[in-house]
């Protein structure tokens, strides 16, 4: 490490189900050092204290941020409680990572990114796909044009569990997709529909079908779900050029196929003919890296100044924004539900909305519709 550059001090708070993974990684990076981890309930510090003896354990989340020394809190929280934490964290003057989603609401995400502006503090969201290997090699082939115009993606994010307390299968699952595609296509989704049922507690949706649509015609399919028989974690992107099958966890994640449709010019009215190309299959290399590690990395390195994280506010306001409208649709019986445009990072969503009012195509759901009380988030 160079003498130069301080190592960051973090305290993780929450030592539920995720906390420990950044504990643990934040304790494999050479710029980062853990000072202290913060949880209400005692007993969450029994494992802490063997594994981790240099670690200070608290139950006073206040006492954390008034530590003059640290530098950072890691946020592994209920959502609800996102807003409240993370707020009190950059008041105080402290870096904030938070996992995903960036909070309960577009408001709440839009005040925090407001608070870190005003302070000069790094927020960033948790979006821990941005930094998988397998993802950003599908990433460079897409801007490379190696895939064409993208035609449509089909993702399944599925598994047998866990089934959230706070939030429904949408906030838990969604912003992963939701994250991939904002980050491969550069953009958010221009309208939204989707369907979703509560199998085992009917007022909690545990699985939901999601379509998206963006300005330039690709169209995606998203499936999440808790009730599965076994955990699937697959994405299709078809393109004009060349198709790909990415699946999380493989041997081979990314396989690119050189295959596709042409459309020949016909050789009489009304008869038109298709050729179909079928070439190799190749499978790029991909390095073996824990995304979680290079995703604090990346943390550390905006809190030292030395660049701008991958997974910037803006991503995680844009990523509350579809969810937000996804859980409109369902609210609406599945109607199709569009977002703002393309807008001001500075301009508040209020301000976007009623730019739109009035817009209605198709039976789909206009900006003033979207102000309205939505469905419950769990």
């Amino acid at each position: 490490m160079s003498r130069l550059r301080r190592r960051v001090r973090v305290a993780v708070v929450g030592l539920g189900y995720w906390g420990p993974n950044l504990l643990r990684n934040f304790n494999e990076l050479s710029d980062a050092v853990v000072t202290c981890v913060c949880d209400r309930r005692p007993q969450a510090f029994e494992k802490i204290r063997r594994r981790y003896p240099a670690v200070r354990c608290r139950t006073s989340y206040e006492r954390v941020l008034a530590d003059p020394a640290l530098d950072a809190v890691a946020i592994a929280t209920p959502v609800a409680t996102h807003y409240a934490l993370a707020s009190a964290a950059l008041e105080a003057g402290k870096h904030v990572f938070v996992e995903k989603p960036l909070a309960a609401s577009y408001e709440e995400a839009e005040q925090l990114v407001e608070i870190a502006r005003r302070r000069g503090l790094t927020l960033m969201c948790g979006h821990t796909f941005l930094y998988s290997p397998p993802v950003n090699a599908i990433k460079a082939l897409i801007d490379e044009g190696e895939l064409g115009d993208i035609y449509f993606i089909s993702m399944s994010r599925v598994n047998l569990g866990i089934h959230q307390a706070d939030v429904s299968v949408v906030w838990d699952l969604g912003p992963h997709d939701f994250s991939i595609l904002r980050y491969w296509l550069g953009q958010n989704p221009e309208h939204v529909a989707a369907v979703s049922r509560g199998c085992i507690i009917a007022e909690k949706p545990d699985v939901a079908f999601v379509n998206l649509g963006y300005r330039n015609g690709t169209l995606v399919h998203s499936e999440l779900s808790w009730l599965a028989p076994s955990k699937l974690r697959r994405t299709t992107v078809v393109g004009s050029r060349r198709m790909i099958v990415y699946d999380d966890g493989s041997p081979e994640p990314v396989r690119v196929y050189d295959s596709g449709v042409n459309l020949r010019d016909p050789e009489s009215f009304g008869e038109y003919k298709l050729s179909y190309r079928t070439g190799t299959i190749t499978s790029p290399p991909i390095e073996a890296r824990e995304p979680l590690l290079l995703e604090l990395a990346d943390f550390c390195a905006a809190v030292q100044g030395r660049s701008t994280p991958r997974s910037t506010p803006e991503l995680g306001l844009d990523v509350v924004q579809a969810v937000e409208a996804v859980d409109r649709s369902l609210g609406l019986g599945g109607r199709r539900v569009f977002l703002p445009g393309p807008h001001d990072a500075n301009a508040p969503l209020a301000r976007d909305l009623a730019a739109r009012v009035g817009e209605v195509a198709d039976g789909g759901v206009s900006a003033s519709e979207l102000r309205g009380d939505g469905a419950p988030l769990s």
